[in-house]
């Protein structure tokens, strides 16, 4: 049985997986591995649908982890090509999810599937999810807790992203930096704006609380990450009078931090802050949080050395080892085993006229084809 990972991309542009929708590609993928002899059940949870795919009994245990949701097309009048129709044209497949990620999951189901068909050891898990452009709450969390209940473990996985800035082979992710939101409110009091001290100004407080968290004065040394950064995206006070002090105003504040940090250190950092911030202004700081994501690195080693031989024998390029970019569901494997991302470029991903390159799919399941030959030598 062959699989044309290109045919497989197309297939699965096809289908309108918009997220949390399925669309058709978790069943048209569990049918396609099912009749290659893989084992597959599904881990659907809170409305989302999961596949968990696995060939082989025995360890070492491969596991390949992607997903079939896609974000929503935007504007389908600007689009070139009909975001799910998967067209073809001088050797570029336009469509929603072609290059995250649906080419990335052809091309390891593809390889798979030869692999299984080659008779050679080897067990294989999929895990394959239909949220990982949504909340992230119901989908592989959601796999990985029912291998967990069923006894079913990885090794080591790899993930599907595209990982390439331009050029296909140049850069592999070990790892990701956290990222974190918080909304940081000030409250003061309210009054006439030509009685200023019969009120507490709070937009006064938040700005001069906001100087100090920019300036980020916190040791910040890592070895593989870029520096952290600390974003301002958003000052709301609601206020439609020029002449009203408000009595609250709200700012919202993204963190992608590297590993000399935790989620909780920078809150500790910003509760200290905020203390400060009253003692100076006189205005009371309340904060809510919620994190994405801790930061994680799987160290260089014998699984990026793999997946670094495979990758420059099949494009040329020896890729570069990185931790950029912002999440993925990475960062839920690495607590179950090591991780690496090795994917196609990414340069159109959740763009208008989305594509990917026909010969880079072939390229990749080359690339997936080599390591798993090499991981079961």
């Amino acid at each position: 049985m062959t699989v044309d990972p290109v045919e497989l991309t197309r297939a699965l542009v096809r289908c309108p997986s918009v997220t949390p929708e399925e669309g058709g590609a978790i069943g048209l993928l569990a049918d396609l591995l099912a009749s290659a002899g893989f084992r597959c059940e599904r881990a659907d949870r809170g409305g989302i649908a999961n596949l968990y795919a696995r060939l082989g009994d025995t360890g070492p245990v491969l596991g390949f982890n992607g997903h079939t949701d896609v974000v929503p097309t935007g504007d389908r009048a600007a689009w070139t090509h009909d975001p799910f129709g998967a067209e073809i044209v001088g050797g570029t497949l336009f469509g929603r999810g072609a290059c995250d990620m649906k080419s990335g999951v052809a091309a390891f189901v593809s390889a798979a599937i030869s692999h299984a068909e080659s008779g050679k050891d080897g067990s294989i898990a999929i895990l394959i999810t239909g949220d990982e452009e949504g909340d992230g709450v119901d989908g592989t969390t959601a796999i990985l807790d029912h291998m967990t209940q069923t006894g079913e473990r990885m090794d080591v996985c790899l993930v599907g992203e595209p990982t390439c800035p331009e050029r296909m082979g140049e850069m592999i992710k070990i790892g990701r930096r956290g990222s974190m939101n918080v909304w940081i409110t000030a409250h003061g009091v309210q009054g006439h704006s030509a009685y200023p001290h019969r009120a507490a100004n709070p937009i006064h407080g938040l700005i001069d609380l906001l100087a100090r968290l920019v300036e980020f004065p916190i040791e910040d040394a890592s070895e593989h990450f870029d520096p952290t950064t600390l974003q301002v995206t958003g000052v709301d006070t609601g206020n439609a009078a020029s002449n009203v002090i408000p009595a609250t105003s709200r700012a919202m504040i993204n963190i992608r931090f590297n590993d000399a940090h935790t989620s909780s250190s920078l809150m500790e950092w910003i509760e200290t802050e905020m203390t400060h911030a009253t003692e100076r202004t006189g205005i009371r700081f309340t904060a809510e949080t919620k994190v994405s994501g801790e930061s994680f690195i799987t160290p260089p080693g014998e699984l990026s050395d793999l997946i670094v031989r495979a990758v420059e024998a099949e494009t040329g390029a020896r890729p570069v080892l990185s931790t950029s970019g912002g999440t993925s569901d990475a960062r839920f494997i690495r607590s179950h085993c090591p991780v690496v991302e090795v994917g196609l470029v990414g340069r159109s991903m959740h763009q208008i006229d989305e594509s990917v390159e026909v010969e880079h799919i072939r390229q990749l399941e080359r690339i997936y084809a080599r390591i798993l030959r090499e991981y079961f030598a």
